[in-house]
């Protein structure tokens, strides 16, 4: 290792000018260090490469498009539908009077079970296609009655299951583009539950009965769903068309896709004001093991654990080398508050590693995100400022890293315990909550307590109360937020600098 330093002036006033002379130091050093220096590059290369791979290596082209919902997000918009066109204003009344459900337990084995939001009601829809503008009250599987519209907006209201014994009534009036949802345990006395603006309706929209019903999740995984509705009481009022009543699968016919085990299919039986419904699927803000052929940012960003072994590395050996070649005498000769040494280092390291990995993660994202939508892979949209968030994030987490492998060093004095110390400490968390079968109670607290916790920076799914899914770490969701999660890893950090500092100053280099 070559270094530039500066006994000579160890004199100087231990002002501003002492400490900008520390750092200058040992940004000399680093830089005249190769390995180091090369080290960092690669870090950088790593993370460009591994999101071309990603990209290049999907291939889902012949796959469902992803349905997009008003707002511009994806949605999965997939469910049994008796309609009639309705146009201008009017009302729709019905009872349901039982709900139940069958869950696949393998191929062709449906056994009845519950679906906690399973869904039997009134939806008023622009169209069948998926993603169109809608708003629905329904009777559901565990959470009451619900009214909900957008594919993100979702208002309780009484809660209760249903059954022959304590049916629920449901309405929807439409006046414009206002629509109004009620629910009734008599047919006589209504509960308002909700009211919402729908734009984009038309002046003649679809709407009659509907069922859905989402996988079951449970057990770390997923299972196929479909449940059964009866509707009663049906009447109507306003500008409707009459004539008979239409059953449509509005989404994928593939049945797999729709959301439909194996020998399940959609179907509606009945006339005038009785109906009998099957359907599965779900009409909600779609999450990631929703989509088939769905990815987000940190997919993409998945160099950033060859970068992260990289950058720890380099930051035990920015201080560890120069116990080895006996140099650590002069660096502190020169400079006799040794601490200042060691924060000097700190800043040094953080900047470098930091610049490499903002560089590495704003070309990454990019470049792989275009290799993959052209593979047909559709990325789950962020805003702007959550791009730059996530790109801001993974560069301050490797910095962060690198700083505690540097503290860490301070402490052991030789690289190979220190390297080993910290790889355990962030990479190992980093390969726990990439394993699908972990417990979700063990991922979450990997991603809760441990510098794994850093991790969460680059989360950019959100989740939502309305929707059952695998909210772990595995799919890209992590139990703090994006910047609490990486407060956690400066915490570490932070922490064994100032052990480090301690340690320096009452030992014998």
């Amino acid at each position: 290792m070559t270094a530039t330093l500066m006994p000579s002036r160890s004199g100087q006033r231990a002002g501003r000018n002492g400490f900008a002379h520390v750092v200058h130091a040992e940004w000399t050093k680093f830089r005249t260090v190769r390995g180091w220096v090369t080290g960092m590059m690669a870090a950088a290369l790593m993370m460009v490469l591994f999101a071309l791979l990603a990209g290049a290596s999907s291939n889902q082209k012949g796959s469902p498009p992803v349905p997009i919902g008003p707002g511009g997000g994806p949605v999965t918009d997939s469910f049994y539908f008796v309609h009639q066109p309705l146009a201008g204003n009017g009302s729709i009344t019905v009872s349901v009077s039982a709900l139940k459900s069958s869950i696949s337990r393998g191929p062709g084995n449906l056994r009845p079970g519950t679906v906690p939001w399973a869904k039997a009601g009134l939806i008023i829809k622009k169209s069948t296609r998926q993603g169109s503008p809608y708003a629905a009250i329904m009777a559901t599987g565990s959470h009451g009655v619900r009214m909900q519209d957008g594919y993100v907006n979702d208002t309780a209201g009484p809660p209760g299951t249903v059954s022959a014994e304590s049916p629920r009534w449901l309405r929807l009036d439409r006046s414009g583009d206002t629509i109004t949802g009620y629910a009734s345990t008599d047919g006589t006395k209504w509960t308002k539950v909700g009211s919402t603006q729908v734009s984009g309706l038309g002046s003649t929209a679809q709407v009659g009965p509907f069922v859905a019903s989402p996988p079951a999740v449970g057990g770390g995984g997923t299972a196929g769903s479909v449940s059964t509705a009866t509707f009663g009481d049906l009447h109507t009022q306003g500008g409707w068309a009459g004539g008979n009543w239409t059953g449509s699968q509005v989404g994928a016919t593939s049945p797999s896709f729709a959301g439909y085990p194996e020998n399940a299919s959609g179907s509606f039986t009945g006339s005038d004001a009785r109906f009998t419904v099957t359907g599965a699927g779900d009409i909600a803000p779609a999450v990631r093991d929703s989509l088939p052929t769905g990815g987000h940012l940190q997919d993409l960003l998945a160099g950033m654990f060859a970068a992260l072994i990289v950058v720890i590395v380099v930051g035990a050996l920015f201080i560890t080398e120069e116990y080895r070649n006996k140099m650590i005498h002069l660096t502190l000769a020169a400079s006799p508050r040794r601490s200042r040494v060691l924060v000097a280092k700190a800043i040094v390291l953080w900047a470098v590693t930091f610049v490499a990995g903002l560089a590495g993660a704003a070309l990454a994202t990019p470049l792989g995100k275009r290799l993959a939508e052209d593979n047909g892979v559709y990325i789950f949209p962020v805003s702007s400022s959550t791009e730059l968030r996530v790109a801001l994030g993974t560069a301050a987490l490797l910095a962060t890293a690198s700083v505690l492998a540097l503290s860490v060093g301070a402490v052991f004095r030789h690289s190979a315990g220190a390297v080993t110390t910290v790889i355990v400490a962030t990479a190992l968390p980093y390969i726990l909550i990439a394993i699908p079968f972990m417990p979700a109670s063990m991922s979450k607290g990997v991603a809760t307590v441990t510098p794994g916790a850093a991790f969460a920076v680059q989360q950019t799914l959100v989740p939502y109360d309305q929707v059952a899914s695998n909210y772990t770490p595995y799919y890209g969701y992590y139990p703090l937020a994006p910047w609490a999660g990486f407060a956690v890893l400066a915490g570490y950090a932070v922490t064994s600098l100032a052990v480090a500092a301690v340690l320096l100053d009452r030992r014998d280099a």
